[in-house]
């Protein structure tokens, strides 16, 4: 292993590096630099997906154990209250309409090499995906549209740095008028529970979010139709490939708003177009990214333009 870090860019408070990111991550300089220091690591690693593209995707078992080699490394960088957030997709079984199951087969091996703990889970629902899986959805027929991915919360401890007073939504219109009447049907319930309104009534800064995104009018609007047009316009001008599958910003956002204080250190070790360095550098944390395609390094600057 190298003893020297490769090269890294500068750009906007953050760094970049450029390279395989297990390689960095386990090279002995990264370990020397950031142990302990990461407060979270947040991504959107490949998916197991079936169809070959050009970044050489792994699959099923493959994939599960080159996924889990992730474990160690970034538990010696995390911090100890820090938190490790993956946004994955569905895999699905080559030639037939089935789940393969290997994001969660890949998630759990990840997990247990790690001796991680899992906080929660989390849906986002994509309104604007493609019918997929293809062949199945728009051929066939013989099923819906594949519409949302899983977004896994890992940690090294049970309770790490967690506040979400930071991610408060709108009250729902149903809520305010709750707040408005101060009266609610409380008591006992057919399952047992004693629902009670101490404190119910109590009119906070916002409502606590659900973990499920979506489209409604009190909470994030995360679509990837709804993205930042400036990164797509900034590599299009300086003639770079525009990721072909970028975060949303606002989903960033939620996750380094809610596990992270200001100054915290966040990173991104499939970094592609950078929206996670953006949005940190935005929210005033610092950032380190990782990405082997150094075009796509160079056109991440469409972001802070």
């Amino acid at each position: 292993m190298k003893k020297k870090l490769p090269s890294k860019y500068k750009l906007n408070g953050g760094f970049f590096y450029n390279d395989d990111s297990l390689k960095i991550l386990k090279s002995k300089a990264f370990v020397k630099k950031y142990k302990n220091k990461i407060d979270l690591v947040f991504t959107s690693p490949p998916f197991p997906l079936i169809t070959p593209k050009k970044y050489k995707n792994r699959k099923g078992e493959d994939y599960i154990n080159w996924f889990a080699d992730y474990a160690e490394p970034l538990k010696k960088v995390l911090s100890k209250k820090g938190s490790i957030v993956i946004e994955i997709g569905n895999s699905w079984t080559p030639g037939y309409p089935t789940h393969a199951l290997i994001e969660v087969k890949a998630l759990m091996k990840f997990m247990e090499k790690g001796g991680f703990h899992l906080c929660q889970e989390f849906v986002w629902y994509n309104p604007a995906k493609l019918p997929g899986p293809a062949e199945w959805v728009t051929k066939y027929r013989e099923r819906v549209k594949d519409s949302f991915t899983k977004i896994w919360w890992f940690a090294k401890t049970p309770r790490p740095h967690a506040d979400n007073k930071q991610i408060l939504t709108e009250y729902s219109k149903g809520m305010l008028k709750l707040l408005q009447k101060k009266k609610y049907n409380s008591g006992k319930r057919a399952t047992g529970h004693n629902i009670s309104t101490k404190g119910f009534f109590t009119r906070n800064k916002g409502a606590i979010p659900p973990n499920v995104f979506e489209d409604f009018d009190n909470f994030l609007r995360i679509s990837n139709t709804s993205n930042v047009n400036k990164y797509r316009e900034y590599c299009k001008k300086n003639n770079l490939p525009a990721h072909p599958a970028r975060m949303p910003p606002e989903l960033a956002e939620f996750f380094i708003r809610f596990l992270t204080k200001r100054k915290s250190l966040v990173l991104d070790p499939f970094a592609g177009s950078n929206t996670t360095g953006y949005v940190a550098s935005k929210l005033g944390r610092k950032w380190l990214s990782i990405e082997k395609d150094l075009n796509y390094i160079k056109g991440s600057n469409g972001w802070f333009k």
